[in-house]
């Protein structure tokens, strides 16, 4: 892949099994905040899956579109849009009331001295939301940064670990979570609490962070050693099915790759491509924030892409100077500072 448009085709190819989990599920869709790093590409596939089953259902996706040429790009594609501040009570309210809703609003980066916008973006939103939908299915995309470090060693975070999260975005989302379950007691509103941990798209992601540095000579620090990824259309996939999956009382599924992987042996990995040497700082620390997706696996398979082919189509794309996003992961960060 050497350009947008064959990334995008690439990710955005529905599988056979999402066609066919569509095709049971009643209603349109509704994407809420697809303006964000993985709305349009979940919203682009959604879209041919349709087309291909012959389904008859509609995708509509809500943004502020404020800048860019997104809008015109989805609904170029056959996408409804639909311009609103979810924090705007009059345009709350006059959205669509869908059956089907993927929930992705919310704020991180730049939480620090702007708190109270991310506490109401990310756990008082979530309410005013819920009770406009409290006839939708709702899959809401959450964090594992709400569990906590753990040994490398260990199994990893399952959905039973208990929450413990660092800092005030990962303790915003619980309060995300905590409030939408509230809302899925009283109202029986079928919800999944989505718990994602690292999508990986060629243009931004923990990937591309690591082959950059090895690419420009720079230093890799080690304290954060290891990490959970999954291929964005793989996670995409997994939140479109997963509105088959919504229980009321909300049901918690974390969502990432089979392995735990080593940020040494990914630069590693990716000096061998580029002929040159890894270079480190630091050592890996005993814990890092890492989920196991053992429940996603066994309901919807393993992801399709693998590590191997992530690494070697991050590779290709920086070595033929891909375009790329600057929307730094900061998986590195330890102390919960976004």
């Amino acid at each position: 892949m050497r350009t947008v448009a064959e990334l995008e085709e690439f990710m955005t190819k529905p599988s056979p099994e999402l066609i066919e989990n569509l095709s049971k599920l009643e209603g349109d869709i509704m994407i809420l905040g697809i303006g964000g790093k993985m709305g349009p590409s979940m919203a682009k596939m959604t879209k041919r899956a349709i087309n291909d089953g012959g389904l008859n259902k509609k995708v509509i996706g809500v943004s502020r579109f404020s800048s860019g040429t997104l809008k015109k790009e989805l609904e170029d594609f056959g996408i409804e849009t639909i311009s609103a501040d979810l924090l705007n009570e009059s345009d709350l309210q006059s959205l669509p009331n869908v059956k089907n809703v993927i929930y992705m609003a919310g704020n991180k980066f730049g939480t620090v001295g702007n708190e109270h916008f991310t506490w109401a973006m990310n756990a008082y939103l979530p309410g005013r939301l819920a009770e406009k939908f409290a006839n939708s299915r709702i899959v809401a995309f959450s964090t594992g940064n709400v569990y906590p470090f753990v040994n490398v060693l260990s199994s990893n975070c399952s959905e039973d670990t208990p929450v413990n999260p660092v800092g005030e975005y990962a303790q915003s989302c619980l309060g995300r979570e905590r409030v939408l379950t509230h809302f899925s007691h009283k109202n029986q509103t079928p919800m999944l609490l989505f718990r994602l941990n690292y999508a990986i798209d060629l243009r931004y992601g923990v990937l591309l962070e690591i082959a950059r540095q090895v690419y420009n000579g720079k230093t890799i620090d080690l304290t954060m050693g290891n990490v959970n990824v999954i291929w964005q259309g793989d996670a995409n996939e997994y939140a479109i099915r997963s509105l088959l999956h919504t229980e009321a009382p909300s049901k918690v599924l974390n969502v990432t790759g089979p392995e735990t992987v080593s940020v040494r042996w990914l630069a590693e990995e990716f000096a061998k491509r580029f002929n040159k040497d890894a270079r480190f700082s630091n050592e890996e620390q005993p814990t890092a924030l890492l989920n196991n997706a053992s429940q996603a696996h066994k309901l919807f398979g393993y992801p399709k892409v693998t590590i191997q082919q992530m690494i070697d189509m991050t590779a290709d794309w920086l070595m033929h100077d891909g375009s790329t996003y600057d929307k730094p992961t900061h998986f590195q960060e330890r102390q919960g500072a976004f």
